[in-house]
C-alpha cells in the first residue's frame, strides 16, 4: 500500500492561491446580475442623467464632446467601487458569519491571502469595466488613444481599491464600519477626482487639492488612455498609483500577518 505523505509545496502555495482566487471569482459570478450587471446599469443612468442635465450647457470639455469626456471617468469609478466592494464584503461577511477560520487555517501565507483576495477583486473590477465600456459604446463615441494607459490605470486602480477593501474588511467589525469607509472615503474621493468635470475648471486651490487625491490620478490616466488629454502628468499618476499600491500591500500584509481583528 502506498504510504500517504504531505503534498510538497514550494516557496508559494500555487494550488492554495489559485483555490482562493477561484473562490473569490465564483463568489461574485454566482450573483453576476448584482455584481456585474447592476453596476453597468448604474453607470448608464449616471451617463443619461448628466447628458440630459448638462449636455446642452456643456457641449465640449478640453476639446472633446462632454459624453466622450464623461464616459471613461464613469467606467473607472464603477471599476473602483466594485473592486472595493468585493474584498471588503468577502472578508467582513466571513468575519460576521464566523467562517473566516476556513481561510486562515489552510497553509496560505499572509502574502498569498492578500494576493488571492486582491486578484479576485481586480478580476471583478476589470469585468465590470469591460462590460460598462461595451454598453456605453452604443451611446458614446468610445475612442482608444493609448491602450497601455488604459490597461495600467485600469488594473492599478482596481488593485488599489481591492487592497483598500482588504484593509477595510479586516478593520471593520460590523457593516456600519465598512459603510463609514464607503461613505466618508471612497465616495467623496471618487466624486472629487474629476470624474464628472475637468480639474482645469477648478479654482487654483481646488486644482492643488485635486493633485493630493490619488483617485484623481487614476481617473486622469484612464481618461488619457481613451481621449489623449489629461489634466495632470500621466507619468506622475503612474508613480503615485505604484507607490499607493506598495503602501497598501504592505499594510494589508501586516494586518493579516499579525492577525489584526482576525484571530481571537
Amino acid at each position: 500500500m502506498q504510504e500517504l505523505a504531505p503534498r510538497p509545496m514550494g516557496a508559494i502555495n500555487w494550488l492554495g492561491l489559485w483555490t482562493l482566487y477561484a473562490k473569490e471569482v465564483r463568489r461574485f459570478l454566482n450573483v453576476h446580475l448584482q455584481t456585474v450587471g447592476a453596476p453597468v446599469v448604474t453607470s448608464l443612468l449616471f451617463l443619461a442623467v448628466f447628458l440630459l442635465a448638462l449636455g446642452r450647457a456643456v457641449e465640449t470639455v478640453n476639446g472633446v464632446s462632454f459624453a466622450t469626456f464623461l464616459a471613461p471617468g464613469l467606467v473607472m469609478m464603477t471599476m473602483a467601487q466594485n473592486s472595493f466592494a468585493n474584498t471588503s464584503s468577502s472578508i467582513l461577511i466571513s468575519k460576521v458569519q464566523g467562517n473566516i477560520v476556513d481561510v486562515l487555517m489552510p497553509p496560505l501565507s499572509a502574502l498569498e491571502l492578500v494576493a488571492g483576495f486582491a486578484l479576485g477583486a481586480v478580476t471583478r473590477g476589470i469585468m465590470v469595466g469591460v462590460a460598462t465600456i461595451i454598453a456605453m459604446a452604443f451611446f458614446v463615441d468610445v475612442q482608444i488613444h493609448n491602450i497601455w494607459a488604459i490597461l495600467y490605470f485600469g488594473v492599478s486602480a482596481s488593485l488599489m481599491l481591492s487592497l483598500l477593501g482588504i484593509a477595510g474588511g479586516v478593520w471593520s467589525e460590523k457593516f456600519d464600519h465598512i459603510a463609514v469607509v464607503t461613505n466618508f472615503v471612497i465616495t467623496p474621493l471618487s466624486f472629487l477626482s474629476g470624474t464628472f468635470y475637468s480639474a482645469e475648471h477648478l479654482p487654483e486651490a481646488g486644482r492643488v487639492l485635486a493633485h493630493f487625491n490619488p483617485f484623481f490620478y487614476m481617473i486622469d490616466g484612464f481618461r488619457y488612455g481613451f481621449i489623449g488629454i489629461s489634466d495632470g502628468s500621466v507619468m506622475t499618476g503612474v508613480f503615485v498609483l505604484l507607490g499607493v499600491n506598495i503602501f497598501l500591500s504592505i499594510l494589508c500584509y501586516r494586518m493579516i500577518k499579525t492577525g489584526y481583528k482576525l484571530k481571537a
